[in-house]
């Protein structure tokens, strides 16, 4: 394992360097504030749950534990867990790796339930015929030699290239997720591990960037712990035009064609809005070339390699209808409110954490504004 790890390192090939934390070794991260941050996300998680007698105590228990596990503020048993020391590095590998690669919380979680069902989170030099490390991958079976499947994060890579050539993975249950990649004789077996591959995708992530802190001093939660459901932007306080606002970035949840697309939309904050405008040259002095709504909209991604369409009126016909709902949003969502829903007259963009990116109207720039300020949701189109 070691030597594997240190030819990855060595070689410079895809190192993993997360927001200023690098993944060396057991990959320590430790990042200012993490207790603190991961304490509070536990919170927000369990708050979105609903009341009391709506949360599983089971499910909350175990969070809890995990969370302070992770962090190291305490000394707990965790099911499932007997020998962290060993564990948690590796977890943290599976986790670092696939938000490095954009791979969405869901997408972790199916990946920690696979290696807590085929090694118990171990990288083991043995196994059934010729499987090695934490996924039980097979030399013989075109995964990689003995050696590269050895090194954690090789490893785990090549677990999430393979999941997400699974057409349709993310609507699927974890078990059959898992099972479409590993094609185990016991393609149930995995349904067991979610709960504990949950929480520890939940209490690792926070871990591996630097906290976040909002200008009232919240901590925000960028890597969408609140069971699925975003914040109101409120934390922000008040937005300056054209400015993103301080502490924000783009969620680690994001699919990679939607953080293309937000990227860009991003880069274009200030530049003056113009009806009609194809927004294929925002920063120039042609306002034919600047953006209106939905030209900010279809030029963003389609940087990002989707083709959508022109219009407002166009686009709520565009990728394929989630629900309209603030809670519901995902970022790289199109959102659209004025107007009607079968005919609205405005669309912007979800980025995360309760915020929005768009080019309002005449005499304003694109701009970031918080989806509680936007009025009424018409219509969600998730395009990805």
């Amino acid at each position: 394992m070691n030597s594997g790890r240190s030819k990855w390192l060595a070689s410079g090939v895809a190192g993993l360097c997360l927001l200023g934390v690098v993944a060396t070794g057991a990959v320590a991260a430790h990042v200012a504030g993490v207790a603190e941050a991961q304490a509070q996300a536990a919170a927000a998680r369990l708050q979105c749950q609903g009341p009391a007698d709506a949360v599983d105590t089971d499910t909350a228990q175990l969070a809890q534990q995990v969370s302070t596990l992770v962090s190291g503020s305490g000394d707990v048993q965790v099911p499932g867990l007997p020998a962290p020391k060993e564990q948690l590095p590796n977890a943290k590998i599976i986790v670092a790796t696939g938000i490095q690669l954009g791979i969405s919380a869901r997408g972790q979680v199916v990946a920690l339930a696979t290696a807590l069902q085929e090694s118990a989170l171990r990288n083991l030099d043995h196994g059934d015929r010729d499987s090695v490390g934490l996924f039980q991958q097979r030399p013989s079976m075109g995964w990689g030699t003995r050696e590269q499947l050895m090194d954690p994060v090789y490893a785990s890579k090549k677990f999430y290239n393979a999941l997400q050539s699974v057409n349709g993975w993310e609507s699927m249950p974890v078990t059959a997720a898992a099972q479409k990649v590993q094609k185990s004789g016991l393609p149930d077996a995995y349904a067991k591990h979610e709960q504990l591959a949950t929480a520890l995708q939940n209490a690792i992530a926070p871990t591996l960037g630097a906290t976040i802190t909002s200008p009232s001093g919240t901590v925000t939660n960028p890597y969408g712990l609140s069971c699925g459901t975003q914040p109101d932007g409120s934390q922000y306080g008040t937005i300056e035009a054209g400015k993103l606002p301080d502490g924000y970035q783009i969620p680690a949840t994001a699919k990679p064609a939607a953080r293309a697309a937000i990227q860009w939309a991003l880069q274009q904050l200030g530049t003056p809005y113009q009806w009609g405008g194809s927004c294929t040259d925002p920063h120039g002095d042609d306002p034919s070339g600047r953006c209106d709504c939905s030209s900010l909209m279809q030029r963003a991604y389609g940087v990002a390699g989707i083709q959508i369409t022109r219009t407002t009126y166009t686009q709520i016909h565009d990728g394929r209808a989630a629900p309209a709902n603030a809670t519901s949003l995902q970022p790289g969502d199109l959102v659209f409110t004025e107007g009607s829903a079968s005919r609205p007259e405005h669309v912007a963009m979800a980025i995360g954490d309760g915020l929005l990116v768009h080019a309002p109207r005449p005499g304003r720039v694109v701009e970031v504004a918080k989806v509680a300020a936007h009025g009424d949701i018409l219509v969600v189109r998730r395009i990805i």
